[in-house]
């Protein structure tokens, strides 16, 4: 029997990574890892732990920045990597969630995230290699660019509705800098995930493209949201097909979501998403919703169940684990759904029309009828106005 082509693709290595990992997505559902902060949390670092002794006389106390491990103690990351292999992932994800310089600013770490990203994309990049070789399958880094602490679209201050405490070239800025970061150490994919604001993803969208416009480089983009709650919107406010809309311009590889929920309350929006779009969908819910210690129950057995339906319904081609998820669970998420077709991307449901979006998604098709843009500043319905704006004169205009 002739090779099939991911056999072809993994053997001969004459397939570029986005060809490469678009045959295995449509071969078989391909699996990501888990959780990383809990599986750090269960090794009882010190402080001392996390400063090393490089850092050992920083300024600031360096507990609970789970990035510097990368550089302070590179065997428990590689350690958790091997892990996740070993269990069945095909990717794994770079420990590097707070890895922009304004996420490290909380721990004046700033002139580090450069050299962060670059140690952690080898160490995923080394154990994957090493994987690879040991199984004859091919392994795969993702370079995780979290969503940082700050936000484009909400102010920190309630009596300040206007005030942003970041700026969106800051954002783009910082996001060009992580994503050199990780593809100068290897990362094969670069992953936007957790997004809660979509304003702050598409600064990492631009971002990477300025990169690979700059120095000629290429890679897979996945793209991953976070719905906060059962009403289908991001933390922005955003439904969840106006997000899919508001970045789908940077052709994304695979696009889905990740944590705030657990399988169950994630699967109608994961419908959606797998109903709209022409990429491949990516699914890792978190292990079901936070007790009220703020654990999560789920076991890997009831993740993978769940999962195993997304698969048999036909919705995604990546699926893997958020917060609360371990090995054990990507070990059993693979068992269940080993042999199930991933599901075929459509096509282009709305190649006929416009997509825009604000909050909600708006569609202009050949059947729209008349749309008025602006109307509230409509020139014809007052002297005045139409002089102001002729005028100049922004600010007196606003009150008539």
């Amino acid at each position: 029997m002739p090779p099939t082509l991911t056999e072809t693709a993994e053997i001969s290595g004459h397939l570029d990574v986005t060809e490469e990992i678009e045959a295995i997505m449509k071969e078989r559902v391909m699996l990501l890892d888990g959780g990383m902060g809990a599986l750090i949390q269960d090794k009882k670092l010190s402080e001392k732990d996390f400063a090393g002794t490089e850092f050992a006389n920083h300024s600031k106390n360096l507990k609970g920045n789970n990035d510097i491990l990368c550089i302070t103690q590179p065997d428990v990351i590689y350690g958790i990597h091997r892990d996740y292999l070993e269990a069945g992932s095909d990717i794994i994800e770079t420990n590097t969630f707070s890895g922009t310089r304004i996420a490290q600013a909380d721990y004046n770490m700033q002139e580090m995230t450069y050299r962060i990203n670059l140690e952690a994309a080898k160490l995923a990049k080394k154990a994957t290699l090493e994987v690879t070789a040991e199984t004859g399958i091919k392994r795969y880094v993702a370079g995780a660019m979290g969503p940082t602490n700050r936000t484009l679209s909400i102010s920190p201050s309630v009596e300040q509705p206007e005030y942003r405490n970041v700026s969106y070239d800051e954002l783009v800025d910082a996001y060009e800098e992580q994503a050199r970061g990780l593809l100068d150490g290897g990362a094969d994919i670069l992953l936007v995930e957790t997004i809660f604001d979509t304003a702050n993803s598409k600064a990492a969208l631009f971002a990477i493209q300025r990169i690979f416009d700059k120095e000629n480089r290429k890679c897979p983009i996945f793209i991953s949201g976070t719905i906060v709650d059962k009403s289908g919107r991001t933390l922005s406010g955003q439904t969840t097909e106006a997000f899919l809309i508001s970045v789908t311009h940077s052709e994304p590889l695979c696009v889905g979501l990740n944590c705030a929920l657990g399988a169950t309350e994630m699967r109608p929006f994961i419908e959606l998403i797998s109903m709209h779009s022409t990429s491949y969908v990516l699914c890792y819910p978190n292990a079901g919703l936070p007790n009220m210690f703020g654990e999560y129950d789920e076991t890997p057995e009831m993740t993978a169940m769940h999962l195993k339906a997304f698969a048999e319904s036909g919705l995604v081609n990546l699926v893997g684990g958020c917060c609360g998820t371990t090995p054990a669970h990507i070990k059993a998420i693979k068992e269940a759904v080993k042999g199930i077709k991933p599901r075929v991307p459509p096509k282009d449901p709305h190649h006929d029309y416009m997509l825009l979006s604000g909050l909600e998604p708006m569609k202009i098709g050949p059947y729209t009828n008349f749309v008025n843009i602006g109307e509230r500043c409509n020139v014809a319905g007052s002297k005045r106005f139409a002089r102001l704006i002729k005028t100049g004169n922004y600010e007196e205009q606003t009150v008539v």
